[in-house]
């Protein structure tokens, strides 16, 4: 079930690593060969899971790790909620895969394909860190984002309205490989900001771990992952 534990050790940190998945095997092969040497090296004690969406409708990221996070903390008092996209893989080792104490945690300060800088200011997408309380606190994220962009500001925003601020990992060490990433469209294209659909501060309350609603089809456990499928 992609569970693992320090064998001679007793680890300091239990993390989940929840990771929103549809039809991305070729990336997941990928993040599974790397992550799971790279947990074991920093002596974690941790669980990877993989919460697929089936249907034809609109990917939901966000609605998608608000699934994760209720069904891993049926199996364990996690320290840290890891929320981790597939086709991202670390740099360096030293980028540990705990939370901060204090704040939510945004992992992934410098992807390759931002030339190694954050896109803008309130940029929370990636790879973040958060504890239960944190989760808990603002209210996980929003269910309502279908299709790709724009929940990782309305995260940015709720942890704001919450009483909290976002930490960062160093950009030395929050270094961050996108797989296939395509160079030559991304200089022509320039990464834009997705223009925001939701009035967050009204309904950020509303619309989250409190109003979840999903239909469990299974969950199954694979040698390097465990596997939740949702409707």
């Amino acid at each position: 079930g992609g569970y693992y534990r320090p064998p001679h050790c007793f680890a300091r940190y239990k993390s989940a690593i929840l990771v929103a998945y549809r039809n991305q095997e070729k990336y997941l092969r990928h993040l599974l060969y790397y992550i799971h040497p790279f947990l074991q090296r920093q002596q974690l004690s941790y669980t990877i899971y993989l919460i697929q969406q089936v249907g034809t409708s609109s990917f939901n990221r966000a609605k998608l790790l608000n699934v994760g996070v209720r069904e891993a903390m049926k199996d364990e008092e996690w320290d840290c909620l890891v929320l981790h996209d597939v086709d991202l893989v670390p740099e360096n080792d030293y980028n540990l895969y705990i939370c901060d104490e204090y704040y939510p945690k945004h992992m992934a300060s410098a992807m390759d394909k931002f030339q190694y800088t954050l896109p803008y200011k309130s940029f929370f997408g990636g790879v973040s860190a958060l504890t239960p309380e944190h989760y808990m606190k603002m209210n996980g994220f929003p269910n309502t984002y279908w299709g790709d962009g724009g929940e990782n500001d309305d995260i940015a925003t709720r942890i704001h309205l919450a009483g909290m601020k976002i930490v960062r990992t160093s950009p030395l060490l929050g270094r961050y490989r996108v797989m296939d990433y395509n160079e030559e469209t991304e200089m022509q294209e320039p990464w834009k900001r997705p223009p925001s659909r939701h009035n967050t501060r009204k309904t950020w309350k509303a619309d989250g771990m409190n109003t979840l609603q999903f239909r469990l089809l299974s969950r199954t456990k694979h040698p390097l992952y465990t596997k939740i499928t949702v409707d």
